[in-house]
């Protein structure tokens, strides 16, 4: 790795330190940290597995992320927000997942929360989109100490979904959770997904 915080690569694309060589970890740099997602049902996973993260790496998530998606019915809302103390029970026994039972509970809430938001405004997906208006923030770390662990905009966004009834969306885990799911491009300046995300961000 080089002082900037980027890895070379044999196929000559230099990627963000954090994706390391793990081919699974690799594959998730290059085709979804960064990229806008504006569809409200992935935002509630992504923002859930964010979560569950709390404490341990990503890459623990994502190697059990097919299992939390059996496990908590393709993170529909409307079927989670139905979960009941045997459902807590099924999943606090299954071994594909993390086993903590605020998190699980804190998915069933925050599912709840979901459907209220759908509900009662313009969707989940624009109630997030709004914290950034409308349109992924850039940005232009050129180095890993330069990338920022929490911002204003996390801040109030965290503030916000708490006072909505979600769980473990503190500053760091919403930045977090809006850098993977592109409302920030935060891939090093250097990074070669940093360019096609920015991309991605202008308007049509």
């Amino acid at each position: 790795m080089s002082e900037t915080g980027l890895i070379d690569h044999p196929d000559g694309c230099p990627r963000c330190w954090w994706a390391g060589h793990d081919p699974l970890y690799v594959a998730y740099h290059d085709t979804e940290w960064g990229v806008p997602e504006r569809d409200g049902r992935a935002l509630y996973e992504k923002l859930i597995l964010d979560g569950f993260q709390a404490g341990l790496s990503w890459i623990t998530i994502l190697r059990r992320r097919d299992g939390f998606r059996d496990a908590f019915s393709g993170f529909d809302p409307e079927a989670i927000a139905r979960y009941d103390e045997a459902d807590v029970a099924r999943l606090m026994a299954d071994t594909r997942i993390i086993r903590n039972r605020a998190k699980i509970l804190g998915t069933i809430a925050g599912a709840r929360a979901w459907l209220r938001i759908e509900e009662s405004g313009p969707g989940f997906a624009p109630f997030l989109w709004d914290f950034a208006d409308g349109r992924p923030i850039q940005g232009s770390a050129r180095s890993r100490a330069e990338v920022q662990a929490e911002t204003p905009v996390s801040r109030a966004m965290g503030k916000a979904l708490k006072a909505q009834g979600f769980s473990f969306c503190g500053p760091t885990i919403v930045h977090a959770f809006m850098q993977a799911v592109g409302m920030v491009n935060d891939h090093l300046v250097g990074c070669h997904r940093h360019g096609p995300c920015a991309e991605l961000g202008q308007p049509a």
